[in-house]
């Protein structure tokens, strides 16, 4: 691995979860192609910045929310969805911030995240078996032959609304809606008559005097812009390498090549192999990347991944995102704190409660219940700390329409009411009541973290 590197070096290695069942490769070849004469959708001074950011989590300064779609899809597009899902994550950040007194990094998994690796690549109803529906950039969602059939035209509709989707988010944070002004306006709207948008009322009220106190002092947005606009970057998996690799540029002030389809991308549990192509394509770009670590990763093989990934130790580089399920976060994931910690790592550790904790009920609904999800979203706060770690950071699927496909929460979601509004293309994401009520819980575990820090210090 230690090779010279280049954008379509992944090609020799082997590759998990890319379909290679195109009709006409050819075709395939033609628009990737195309997409390399596409301009960029991010830029590597922004990729920088995000890793500095990242940096600041690592030294235990921040704290990271990522969030957004389990996978984006091309029905379901529309401007109210993405500013609901804007929205939802500016409330989370807030709740987050106001606990910890911490700034939160707020990183969408938007603006590209399409494709999903599956576990079973064909799909049977009754007599006909198709191959499974693996992300709107590779096929459709309907029964049909045609809808499964992978089509490369979608790679180009999905840039399209990657753009689009950028250039809203852009709007949003930059053009005066993610003012603190607004921190009343950032609640969805049925959201706001539940108990935990009542525990968020109260916050955007004490904030709305704290900006009226300041204002009074002569600090205002003109003088302190961090009050009127935010960073917001974009995230998906790396998984369709050919995509990701017409989207690879040189940067040229550095010279050095950055995926620009994201800020951020990561390598899922089912593709980290150390001699795969998703880590081969990911070790010689220079946005910062994440891997999810699961039941079956050991400490050996995270260590040389780590390696393999980050070989100079730069501070916001890599991102260890866990995801193990509430059965199994406690025994599986100390032993992977402890040999980072031990081998000195400069990473930033983020639990991802939601992959873990899926199971499909009776009715054939694929959902995750909210106990679970908050049980082990708990035990990663309570277990980084006891290892000599920083718990930096959450990776959640979730939205801001008001689905139902997570059982329990605030909103009390049952098993009958699953089918009401169940509308996810794949796994089941948190409302926006649950996400509230998950940075809740986490908000008031850094605060014991917070005060154990105070208490250590003064010690």
């Amino acid at each position: 691995m230690k090779d010279k590197w280049t954008p379509s070096g992944w090609r020799a290695k082997p590759a998990k979860h890319i379909p290679t069942d195109y009709p006409d490769p050819g075709a395939l070849a033609r628009v990737e192609q195309q997409l390399r004469s596409y301009p960029p959708l991010v830029f590597a001074g922004e990729a920088r910045k995000l890793k500095a950011d990242l940096a600041n989590v690592v030294a235990g300064k921040a704290f990271l929310l990522q969030g957004g779609d389990c996978a984006e899809s091309f029905k379901e597009f529309h401007p109210d969805n993405i500013r609901d899902t804007f929205r939802t994550l500016m409330a989370m950040s807030v709740v987050l911030t106001f606990a910890a007194s911490r700034p939160v990094v707020k990183v969408g998994r938007i603006a590209g995240q399409f494709g999903k690796p599956r576990s079973e690549q064909i799909e049977t109803q009754g007599d006909v078996t198709l191959p499974s529906y693996r992300g709107d950039n590779i096929n459709g969602m309907d029964f049909t032959p045609q809808s499964r059939t992978p089509d490369p035209e979608r790679l180009v509709k999905a840039y399209s609304q990657s753009a689009a989707t950028l250039n809203l988010i852009r709007a949003f944070a930059n053009g005066g809606y993610a003012d603190l002004h607004n921190v009343h306006r950032w609640m969805v709207g049925f959201v706001a008559d539940s108990p935990q948008g009542k525990r968020y009322q109260e916050i955007a009220d004490r904030i709305s005097e704290a900006i009226a106190f300041m204002e009074a002092c002569g600090i205002t947005p003109q003088s302190v812009p961090q009050v009127r606009h935010v960073d917001v970057y974009t995230s998906h998996e790396a998984l369709l390498l050919g995509y990701e690799e017409a989207m690879t540029r040189v940067d040229s002030t550095t010279g050095d090549w950055y995926d620009t389809s994201a800020h951020f991308v990561w390598i899922g549990d089912r593709t980290r192999q150390l001699d795969g192509a998703h880590v081969e394509f990911a070790r010689g770009i220079k946005n910062p990347i994440g891997i999810k670590c699961g039941p079956s990763l050991e400490p050996d093989d995270l260590l040389r991944l780590i390696d393999a990934l980050n070989p100079n130790d730069e501070p916001g580089r890599l991102t260890l995102i866990a995801r193990f399920g509430s059965d199994k976060v406690e025994s599986g994931l100390p032993k992977l704190v402890r040999a980072v910690t031990k081998a000195g790592r400069s990473v930033v550790w983020s639990c991802d409660p939601m992959h873990g904790n899926t199971l499909k009920t009776a009715s054939g609904f694929k959902t995750r219940p909210f106990d679970r999800i908050l049980a082990e979203a708990r035990a990663f706060t309570d277990i980084l700390p006891s290892e000599g770690a920083y718990p930096g950071g959450v990776h959640v699927e979730m939205t801001g329409q008001q689905v139902t496909e997570c059982l329990g929460g605030a909103s009390r979601v049952t098993e009958e009411d699953l089918s009401s509004r169940y509308h996810t293309h794949c796994d089941p994401r948190l409302n926006g009541t649950q996400a509230l009520d998950l940075a809740f819980l986490i908000a008031e575990q850094l605060r014991g973290v917070r005060e154990n820090e105070r208490k250590a210090q003064a010690g």
